[in-house]
């Protein structure tokens, strides 16, 4: 069993897929889990996650905020704290912070073979 305070797991910055002012804790890990990957993300204020696809769906919980979500042709849907969001495996997303304070959300993913 794990338990622990999600401001003890390391904070990195988010370089990936155009992003600004983001970062991620990955709360249980690929070598940790058998099925599925746990991560908090976080973005500040005007930061994004440019819009990018996985082979893998997404399932993801917003914690705290007001999120943008982009897709290719740039359809914007608004997604606020207490809501959820699953992407389809290769659907092309983003996110954009347009608001003043920081989302925070958690985001699923199965684990990928190595």
């Amino acid at each position: 069993m794990k338990h622990f305070h999600f401001t003890k797991i390391d904070e990195k910055k988010v370089e990936a897929f155009g992003s600004t002012e983001t970062t991620i804790r990955v709360f249980i890990n690929e070598d940790e889990a058998p099925n599925f990957i746990m991560r908090r993300f976080e973005i500040k204020p005007l930061g994004q996650i440019g819009v990018h696809s996985h082979d893998w769906e997404h399932e993801i919980f917003i914690l705290n905020g007001n999120v943008v979500l982009i897709n290719e042709k740039g359809d914007r849907e608004l997604v606020s704290s207490g809501e959820f969001v699953f992407i389809q495996p290769n659907e092309p997303h983003g996110y954009k912070n347009e608001g003043n304070e920081t989302v925070a959300f958690i985001c699923m993913v199965p684990k990928q073979e190595k």
